[in-house]
């Protein structure tokens, strides 16, 4: 590992230059010259959901509240890069919870999305990574999250199928077991 964000920038920076030549473009080009550097803290900041974690998001805003109906935050919008082509796909994610006497600070919900979208991401395994970080840090009744995003790898190369998008969920606790639960919020969140 690199211990500062310099060297993991120049080392990266580096990397792109290589990428740049091999592809055939000469770097020197003046269009070119600080690309290396630019992509470099790009990508930097598309991943850094490496550098926070679930407990810094939530600081302690977890609140005892005599509350057991359904709690959802809908349409969060999220970019991440898929790490199979090390492209992005970008969509929108609703989570809902039902409190077990405990609730959330509403917008750590979407930062919550946004730290574990923020890495190199299956879709699948970042609607998991949400809603078991949810059930674990709020031990509600249950969690259920939803999400349909477009995976540029489909669309660029591959397949080539724009317009075509991808739906994962996960359902916990209640959401899973109940039927009509489960129903009640893929209806609230198509609405």
């Amino acid at each position: 590992m690199y211990s500062s964000k310099e060297e993991r920038t120049k080392k990266l920076s580096d990397a792109i230059k290589t990428i740049i030549e091999c592809i055939g473009e000469d770097p020197k080009r003046q269009g070119l010259l600080k690309t290396p550097d630019r992509c470099a803290q790009a990508l930097l900041f598309f991943s850094k959901g490496y550098e926070e974690s679930v407990e810094q998001i939530v600081n302690g805003a977890i609140f005892e509240e005599d509350h057991d109906e359904m709690v959802i935050v809908k349409n969060i919008d999220v970019f991440s890069i898929c790490e199979h082509h090390l492209v992005p796909f970008t969509g929108k994610i609703s989570i809902g919870y039902i409190p077990n006497r405990r609730v959330l600070g509403l917008s750590k919900l979407a930062r919550i999305a946004e730290m574990f979208s923020r890495r190199l991401q299956l879709q699948e395994r970042l609607t998991k990574q949400i809603a078991v970080s949810l059930q674990e840090i709020l031990k509600p009744q249950g969690v259920a999250v939803v999400m349909e995003a477009t995976h540029l790898c489909m669309v660029m190369r591959g397949v080539e199928k724009p317009g075509s998008s991808t739906t994962t969920s996960v359902m916990l606790g209640v959401f899973r077991e109940q039927a009509k639960t489960r129903e009640e919020f893929l209806t609230l969140i198509k609405n």
